[in-house]
């Protein structure tokens, strides 16, 4: 749920809540500048600036805040070391805003802004509160603070699309690991009746009698995942992939001795060694000798997290060759 959902849930039920967010830090700290937690009046809350003694700290400044009715932003600077006994012995600055139903009507554009996904705003902190106005003039993922009353922000996970094919176990396992992480996920298998009954809310199945036709709807820079029940599809859909040199990732579940039929095949099909190189397969290489279908999935939802930030760096993924990476099946 995102945060001026979250907001909004708790001024209707509860007519008051705090936003907690770390302005800045300088040194180590639990969390990046960005993080936010929700605060409730009885002292539940949504997200989290990291845990510990400082998370606990901004609770109770929340929470006395609230107590006051005070609307005025208050701006705390915490030595995490020093102050707090933690660590990692950073700095973090954060910020607590009041809000109380009254104010459903001044979030009302950031709430209709946040169902289209990650937005950024332009904001002035004041007596009255922070006043935001929506921007595009700022880099996703960005939040500056500029001493004073200037604040620029982005809300919202930017997500990165996995192209994940197969609904047999390793799938089903894939998407249950993959669902508290920011991806969405398009699921596609050509079988009647493959998909679960339900799933969860970051993924759209698609039932396609050609799977390899729907990368063509794919953005570039997704990930594309092939755990199929066919290994001729399995060659397709990675041969196509391959062949468009837009995907972040390409990876196919399997051995290495699967990856060298898989290679010696693109190379007759006319597949340049460098594009080749870039498959990943086994997926989800690491040590992991287990072939449970958790286990492979939790690995591969591991894997996916390092090479999505490696995409968002703009830092040239590492490529592990065959022999360096656990067998994983077929």
């Amino acid at each position: 749920m995102g945060v001026w959902t979250s907001i909004a849930k708790a001024l209707h039920t509860h007519g008051a809540c705090a936003l907690v967010t770390q302005l800045e830090i300088q040194g180590s700290a639990p969390r990046e500048a960005g993080a936010r937690m929700v605060v409730m009046p009885d002292g539940s809350f949504t997200g989290t600036i990291g845990g510990g003694a400082l998370e606990w700290r901004a609770l109770a400044l929340a929470q006395a805040a609230m107590r006051k009715k005070d609307i005025t932003p208050q701006i705390s600077r915490h030595a995490l070391g020093p102050e707090l006994g933690q660590c990692c012995g950073g700095v973090s600055r954060l910020m607590v805003e009041v809000f109380s139903s009254d104010r459903l009507k001044d979030i009302a554009h950031l709430l209709r802004a946040e169902e289209q996904g990650q937005f950024s705003t332009q904001g002035k902190i004041g007596d009255n509160g922070v006043h935001r106005v929506l921007t595009t003039d700022t880099e996703p993922g960005q939040i500056q603070w500029d001493g004073a009353g200037g604040l620029i922000e982005t809300f919202g996970d930017q997500l990165r699309q996995i192209y994940l094919f197969g609904a047999g176990h390793v799938g089903r396992a894939l998407i249950l690991a993959l669902a508290p992480l920011p991806f969405e996920v398009v699921w596609i298998d050509p079988r009647v009746d493959a998909f679960p009954s339900a799933v969860p809310g970051n993924v759209k199945m698609v039932r396609s009698n050609d799977p390899a036709t729907e990368l063509a709807h794919a953005p570039d820079f997704s990930f594309v995942v092939v755990l199929t029940h066919s290994h001729a599809l399995d060659l397709d859909l990675v041969q196509t992939a391959l062949k468009a040199r837009r995907f972040g990732y390409v990876g196919v579940i399997g051995s290495a001795t699967k990856r060298a039929r898989f290679v010696s095949r693109m190379r007759k099909a006319g597949l340049q060694s460098d594009v080749i190189d870039t498959m990943v397969c086994p997926i989800g290489g690491g040590g992991i000798a287990s072939k449970k279908p958790a286990v492979i999935a939790a690995a591969v939802a591991a894997e996916l997290l390092v090479r999505d930030e490696q995409v968002n760096s703009r830092q040239k993924p590492v490529q592990t060759s065959a022999r360096e990476v656990t067998l994983n099946g077929g």
